[in-house]
């Protein structure tokens, strides 16, 4: 196996498990373990879907590109800068939502031992990972490699810790009124299209491992997830927490949370980088701004909402989960359905959708937009 295909892989797992992970458990303790396979099961294969089709897009189009890119392209304008809005705040609001937990993370693992504010840890966190997004693709791959590496290696050790504390009967608690509440968050989880572009740079040597790398990508996420779901609310059933790591505290040794902790570190910090590069390149390939001004928009956004006082994690993950992302993937569909006919390469691969599945899909993510609204308004 080709290291640019282990990059790759790794680059696209790393940016998709994130910290969407960490809502999971809390909610699968409200709706149950049978309500969240199915949302799996349903969302994994759209989000392989999504992947696919935004993959063939970027692989028919000449030329480096975002979704906005792409948007004036293939829909004009308008729908350019339409995509620039919906996709700034979305990726922003997905840096923020790292920032915050993984921020948070940092301050509970270390001010007990150094002291000092919440507010310092974070900005310890913001500032490395503004760091290593400046220099790019390259050093991202080979951090999202080793820090994947860890992520797995520190999962399995707490799930070899807490394995006799798992009780799984925690997992079967349901309450029909949250019988929705997973979609924004799961959806959330599992998205990871926006990155997609960064990996077919990493795959120029053979562009056709782009669509094993996206359906391999959503699949070890998913899996990931659901043992993630399995470990935590096993042990800590309702007692699960909102970021799940803290709610281990009355299960596990202080040692096995400080782990955890870490374990959480790497998960936003691998997202927090890919997101940020991803929103940078926007900001420099379709807006046309100077590369180091991108860098600096993209990085200073997200502190910026978190200093304004933008720092609710659950609120931030479900609007820009179910309303900002869905309204980035009917674009993406809207987009495929002109590159198809207007596109100016020949792909290295081509999806046979029939029409219906497409539309289908646009008005899945419409009614999704919608939802999401209506619960957040009432």
């Amino acid at each position: 196996m080709k290291r640019s295909f282990i990059y790759a892989l790794s680059t696209l797992v790393g940016s998709i498990i994130g910290v969407g992970l960490y809502s999971l458990p809390y909610i699968t303790a409200r709706v149950g373990i049978w309500v969240m396979l199915f949302y799996f099961l349903v969302l994994s294969l759209v989000s392989i879907l999504i992947g696919l089709i935004y993959g063939e897009v970027i692989l028919r189009t000449k030329g480096l590109h975002r979704l906005p890119g792409y948007a004036e392209k293939y829909l004009g304008l308008g729908a350019k800068r339409i995509t620039f809005l919906v996709s700034g705040l979305g990726y922003a609001g997905a840096t923020l939502a790292y920032l915050i937990v993984g921020g948070g993370f940092l301050a509970s693992l270390f001010k007990p031992i150094f002291g000092g504010s919440y507010l310092i840890y974070v900005l310890i966190y913001f500032f490395l990972g503004a760091f290593l997004i400046y220099f790019g693709i390259k050093s991202i791959a080979q951090t999202e490699f080793l820090l994947l590496f860890l992520f797995f290696a520190i999962l399995g050790f707490i799930f070899f810790r807490g394995f006799s504390l798992i009780d799984v009967n925690n997992l079967f608690a349901f309450d029909f009124k949250y019988l929705f509440l997973p979609y924004g968050a799961v959806l959330f989880s599992l998205s990871g299209a926006s990155l997609i572009p960064e990996i077919k740079e990493m795959l120029t040597d053979n562009p056709k491992n782009l669509k094993k790398v996206i359906i391999w990508s959503v699949l070890i996420s998913a899996l990931t997830y659901l043992f993630f779901i399995f470990m935590i609310l096993g042990i800590s059933g309702q007692s699960a927490s909102v970021n799940a790591i803290t709610g281990l505290s009355g299960f596990l040794s202080n040692g096995i949370v400080s782990l955890a902790l870490s374990f959480g570190i790497l998960t936003t910090f691998t997202s927090f980088l890919t997101n940020g590069l991803t929103f940078k390149k926007m900001l420099w390939y379709d807006l046309k701004l100077k590369k180091n001004l991108a860098w600096l928009i993209a990085c200073s956004v997200p502190l910026i909402l978190f200093i304004l006082g933008f720092n609710n994690f659950i609120t931030v993950v479900s609007l820009v989960g179910g309303v900002l992302m869905g309204a980035s993937l009917v674009m993406i569909t809207l987009v495929y359905l002109k590159a198809k006919t207007k596109g100016d390469k020949k792909p290295a691969y081509n999806l046979s959708l029939p029409r219906i599945l497409v539309y289908s899909l646009i008005l899945f993510f419409i009614l999704g937009i919608i939802y999401e609204i209506f619960y957040f308004i009432t």
